[in-house]
């Protein structure tokens, strides 16, 4: 959910952006190719270096929105694009394999303690799918258990109840569905159950009445698509329990957090084993890859064909040899990229915060150094509803504020920081941000 308005895209627009935009709608649906960027400011971007973007105009921005995450090495990172330069002149598609392949999933499992067999493919999106699917074939059970706010893809059987409206305290569980786009089928949400996040009681409640029909729990292990928004202490250890009480799958969203707060992705961060994990993002540096990674008796039901799990472009040499590049780069002396994010990340959280003290003014920063979210709430954020009752309006006004002074967050008020942030560039963002609390809030 983008908190810019109309009139905010507009007026941030610059005069080469503006003009492509008008001639992008005449092709393009909405001069965008992605619904997400429909209510993002229209500005058209000609290259990126490190962490900076150079839009058409010229105009230069510190970019923390960083192709919504995946950009954990910054733009066009050398030792990501010098490794897939040197594997074009090889082929792209073989419709068979490559050594590679292996060579990524050893190295994927090497880093991840929970995974012992793994799947590749192209997005976060079909990834999620992939897993729902053998979740139901190993347990032969349905249903399968999501929380409000939490994004899981835009397939028609999870893209519900992941913005408004809110449910109120005491609501029914499970929620009532609520589809995100004209055109979804509500038959196929039928066996999702939507329940509050970091809610202990909830969660037992309907497993216990419910256990024998629920094949999977998925969650974000980190709700970074909605507030950044950290999980209650034990909740996922709880999550685990209940899970294996109960024979239930448990699924780890990973797709923002896996390979960007650290090596291990959040389930070695709150030391938490789910059943399956989904990869996607910061695992390509920016590449189009995904993957499904789990327990060899789940994964092994793809091998044996029992169910399918296909794509023509999975494991092309492209987006394989970027991730190998990528977590090469990662595990790198001593994994010095990360000290580095979390460094500057831990920097950027604090100064937000001295800022908004400074000012007084309710500007919350939650979440990890490589990835937190900023908003203006007077209490806490701690689920999906508080997250709602927080000032958006406020909040747009002061991304664009910063957008001016050439300073990019997410239009949601998501920061990612990566590897190429300079000190340099934390100076320059923290005092953008000294100038934008002085001007709209």
């Amino acid at each position: 959910m983008s908190t810019l308005n109309e009139q905010h895209r507009e007026a941030l627009a610059t005069a080469e952006s503006q003009h492509y935009h008008e001639l992008a709608r005449t092709r393009i649906a909405g001069g965008v190719n992605s619904n997400v960027r429909l209510n993002a400011p229209l500005i058209c971007f000609a290259s990126g270096r490190g962490a900076r973007l150079t839009d058409v105009d010229g105009n230069v921005y510190i970019d923390y929105a960083l192709g919504m995450g995946p950009n954990i090495l910054g733009h066009a990172p050398r030792a990501v694009t010098d490794e897939v330069a040197r594997t074009l002149a090889l082929g792209q598609l073989f419709a068979g394999q490559h050594p590679l392949e292996l060579e990524l999933a050893n190295k994927l499992c090497s880093c991840v303690k929970s995974a012992e067999l793994v799947r590749f493919g192209l997005s976060g999106s079909e990834m999620v799918q992939a897993a729902l699917r053998v979740a139901r074939a190993y347990t032969g059970r349905s249903e399968v258990i999501k929380f409000e706010g939490h994004y899981h893809g835009w397939f028609d059987n999870i893209l519900i109840n992941q913005s408004r409206p809110i449910a109120e305290d005491g609501d029914t569980l499970p929620r009532q569905h609520h589809l995100q786009s004209e055109g979804q089928s509500p038959l196929a949400s039928a066996d999702m159950a939507v329940l509050p996040w970091n809610d202990f009681e909830a969660i037992d409640r309907y497993v216990n009445a419910n256990a024998a029909k629920i094949a999977a729990i998925i969650t974000e292990p980190v709700m970074l698509n909605t507030g950044g928004i950290l999980p209650k202490k034990g909740y996922l250890q709880h999550l685990r329990r209940v899970a294996t009480a109960h024979g239930i799958v448990l699924i780890f969203d990973e797709v923002i957090t896996g390979f960007r707060v650290g090596l291990g992705g959040a389930q070695k961060l709150y030391d938490v084993e789910p059943d399956l994990s989904v990869f996607a993002k910061a695992l390509g540096a920016g590449f189009p890859v995904s993957a499904l990674a789990g327990s060899r008796a789940i994964m092994e039901l793809f091998g044996s064909g029992r169910v399918n799990h296909s794509g023509t472009y999975n494991a092309n040499l492209v987006s394989i040899s970027a991730a190998l590049a990528t977590l090469r780069e990662l595990s790198a002396n001593d994994q010095a990229a990360y000290k580095r994010i979390n460094s500057m990340g831990t920097t950027l959280m604090e100064g937000i915060a001295a800022a908004a003290g400074r000012h007084g003014v309710d500007l919350q920063v939650s979440g990890l150094p490589s990835a937190f979210h900023t908003c203006f709430a007077r209490h806490p954020i701690h689920d999906y509803g508080s997250y709602l009752n927080a000032d958006h309006e406020r909040l747009g006004r002061f991304l664009a504020a910063l957008l001016e002074q050439g300073v990019r967050p997410t239009g949601r008020g998501t920061w990612f920081v990566s590897a190429a942030h300079t000190d340099g560039d934390v100076t320059s963002t923290l005092d953008a941000v000294e100038h934008a609390l002085q001007g709209t809030v």
